[in-house]
């Protein structure tokens, strides 16, 4: 069953399908997409399968629904059952599926009438950081029929998609993430009205005023589980004491972020003696504030796409150091904006830190050269333009006799 058009008094619907909606890179880009939208093209809601956190307060654009399908552990059919009813009720032009973990339901949405269906690929779960899982290969490989379009977020996965998964590639696009770097910049290069809520408001939680003037200070920025792999960077900070024995004083390690594993990494630092130079805060709504206060950013993941942290860390004018996996090399040049070192390697990435503690003016240039790349090829705009025509070509294509549309509200 498939619609012939949409309706006349409001902009065409788009349906975002995730896992949960909480705090993360994906689910984070996803909501700035939705934020900067205009409202007069494209309407948006939410349809988490499992449940969605506080973190669904960021959506500042009026009119965004947000649905919870609580979906069980396992097969689950009823859920497909659930989303159907609730597509049919929607109606929407575009079901757009993020990641393997909402890829089964595309056949849902095909029969519920839905047109435009898309999905996808952000990054891999640590289970499977090289996609070489038979069994999620084959269900990729079944679904791919059912999508308008499979898009990768980095060289890397759009690659593996077409040559592994069979993805053709008139089905199949790159859509790089962007960042806003005028939310994330440097120490003084914000506005005024920006250093006086930094000065008045936010400055007594940042690393800086918890360790103390003149400590340098290594962040990560992600949600705790399994994929980011903060176990080893734990491990690299233990190891870049001891290699520098002068400096081990003034070291300090930022981990911000929630999820299932921040239980573990909190024990693990413990367990080390290390509570009084580590920092754990869980989920934060002032990252862009606590990048300012690190000197390096480092990205120990097993998997990842094209990883916004990292572009986070880069606009504010911080050096990066992450691993070999996925889309990180392709935003990260080694030697210019940061280094990159094999994943799982704890003393790969202590070395590659010692060099930043060392000489603090390497740290700076390549912190400059990492924000110009940024402003060079991850613009926040460049993105959101680039999933407003990946919608507009396929709902185009899709819905024969789609005609401008105006807001009820005109």
């Amino acid at each position: 069953m498939m619609r012939d058009a949409l309706p006349r008094c409001a902009p065409p619907l788009v349906v975002h399908l995730i896992y949960r909606l909480d705090f993360g890179g994906l689910e984070n880009l996803m909501v700035e997409r939705i934020n900067r939208m205009p409202a007069d093209r494209y309407r948006h809601a939410i349809v988490c399968l499992t449940d969605y956190t506080n973190f669904a307060k960021r959506i500042t654009k009026p009119g965004v629904a947000l649905h919870a399908l609580h979906k069980q552990p396992g097969l689950s059919l009823g859920t497909h059952v659930t989303l159907w009813r609730l597509l049919r009720a929607l109606k929407p032009a575009v079901l757009h599926t993020y990641n393997l973990s909402a890829i089964e339901y595309a056949p849902a949405g095909l029969l519920a009438g839905v047109p435009v269906r898309i999905n996808g690929a952000h990054g891999r779960d640590a289970a499977d950081p090289h996609g070489k899982n038979r069994k999620h290969n084959l269900l990729r490989r079944l679904m791919v029929p059912f999508y308008d379009c499979c898009y990768a977020n980095s060289a890397d996965m759009l690659a593996w998609s077409r040559k592994v998964i069979g993805v053709p590639q008139q089905k199949s696009r790159l859509l790089a993430n962007g960042i806003d770097a005028d939310k994330f910049h440097p120490v003084g290069a914000g506005t005024d009205a920006d250093t006086d809520a930094i000065t008045k408001s936010v400055a007594p939680t940042l690393p800086e005023t918890i360790f103390g003037a003149g400590c340098t200070v290594i962040g990560t920025v992600g949600r705790v589980q399994d994929v980011k792999d903060h176990a080893s960077l734990v491990d690299a900070f233990i190891l870049l004491r001891d290699m520098l024995p002068t400096q081990c004083a003034g070291l300090r390690l930022a981990i911000v972020g929630d999820g299932p594993l921040l239980p573990t990494i909190r024990a693990k630092v413990t367990a080390a003696g290390l509570t009084d130079v580590v920092w754990l805060p869980g989920a934060r709504s002032d990252v862009a504030t606590i990048l300012r206060g690190l000197t390096v950013f480092a990205l120990p993941s097993i998997a990842e796409g094209t990883p916004g942290a990292a572009l986070e860390a880069m606009a504010s004018g911080l050096p990066v150091v992450g691993t070999a996996v996925g889309g990180i090399p392709e935003v990260i040049e080694h030697g210019v904006t940061g280094s990159v070192v094999p994943a799982s390697d704890p003393q790969a990435m202590a070395t590659a830190l010692a060099a930043y503690v060392r000489a603090p003016d390497l740290a700076r240039q390549q912190g400059i050269a990492g924000r110009e790349r940024v402003h060079r090829h991850y613009s926040m705009a460049a993105m959101v333009a680039g999933y407003m025509s990946l919608y507009d070509t396929t709902c185009e294509r899709k819905i024969k006799s789609r005609e401008p549309v105006k807001s009820c509200v005109e």
